[in-house]
């Protein structure tokens, strides 16, 4: 096991600026084009399938390099959940497999802004992966988009760039994580996939349900339905814990696909999420649900002490205010 660093560091390209807001200019593309076909809505993560409200509860205790920005000190704050498809469609049948998006909105916080101004909230957003499946802002952007026109264009988007033999082995490891069995947003642990600043540590952010019911799991596969039923009975729990960086070889800050051992780097608990038991299909679950719907949840919407990190974050300060623009979110 090696001791938490501070010495890791971002690599810039001269170019990302011009690039990021081309990247943007495509999400927007389709996500009118989703406007067409849905109504208004995301360009990625469309599809909501609850949104619940929620308490963070802030540890006691916690190590010296854990207590930077929101961990500074024990805290409760109220918060919101959005759960979500990770694909910029909204009718993906349950069963079908999907990137899932579980995102947190800390409210009633104040201090500097990652963007530059003061904020008041200190959002998380998360997967259902442990890593991305591509190590650069321009391949995923070139599978977001032949995406839009069907699975034989992801295969020859891959062909292009890895070639022929590459291309079906990048496109197998594809689907390999998007098929991974789904246990329910309740049952599932979530990633950040890349890493945020905590102080002047960089960190990878992980959800991991600790005593969420023994409700059976739907069939067929209703995740909206199986969060409902056990949120009805009693609350929901998750511990929020960070993983730190400790050197470049092993937890490199700008390539998101490496997988961070846990044998070098442990995560350590900061937090817990607390969900009380509530009905998301009454009135007020419902009026809730349209609240978050058309809210913020953005890594950039975060404590400058907990910055996003990385090219793939970077590229998500253009990409999500881009896409809240076209929406009306901004």
């Amino acid at each position: 096991m090696k001791s938490p660093s501070t010495e890791w560091r971002e690599t810039i390209g001269a170019d990302e600026d011009a690039r990021f807001q081309r990247y943007g200019e495509q999400l927007v593309a389709l996500q009118k084009a989703g406007h067409e076909k849905h109504g208004r809505g995301r360009a990625l993560h469309r599809k909501q399938h609850l949104g619940l409200r929620a308490k963070l509860e802030v540890l006691d205790n916690l190590p010296a390099h854990a207590r930077h920005g929101l961990f500074a000190k024990p805290a409760t704050y109220d918060a919101q959940i959005r759960l979500s498809n990770g694909s910029g469609e909204r009718g993906v049948p349950d069963r079908k497999p999907e990137v899932r998006g579980f995102a947190i909105r800390v409210q009633g916080i104040s201090g500097a802004g990652a963007l530059g101004s003061p904020t008041n909230a200190q959002c998380f957003v998360l997967i259902n992966q442990q890593t991305f499946a591509f190590p650069t802002v321009d391949e995923f952007m070139g599978v977001v988009v032949a995406a839009a026109r069907g699975p034989v264009s992801i295969l020859r988007q891959l062909m292009k760039r890895h070639g022929f033999f590459g291309g079906f082995k990048h496109a197998r490891r594809l689907a390999q994580g998007l098929g991974k069995p789904f246990a329910g947003f309740a049952r599932e642990t979530f990633h950040s996939a890349a890493p945020i600043a905590c102080g002047p540590y960089a960190v990878k952010v992980r959800l991991v349900p600790t005593s969420n019911g023994e409700v059976a799991l739907p069939k067929p596969a209703d995740w909206a339905g199986d969060v409902s039923a056990r949120v009805a009975k009693g609350e929901l729990r998750w511990d929020l814990q960070l993983q730190f960086f400790v050197d470049e070889a092993t937890t490199p800050v700008e390539n998101p696909t490496v997988l961070w051992p846990e044998s070098e780097a442990p995560f350590v608990t900061v937090a817990r999420l607390v969900a009380p038991q509530q009905d998301p299909r009454s009135p007020d679950g419902k009026k809730l649900e349209d609240e978050i719907e058309s809210g913020k949840f953005d890594p950039w919407a975060a404590l400058a002490e907990h910055r996003p990190l990385g090219e793939i974050m970077r590229a998500r300060k253009t990409a999500y205010f881009v896409s809240q623009q076209e929406r009306g979110a901004v």
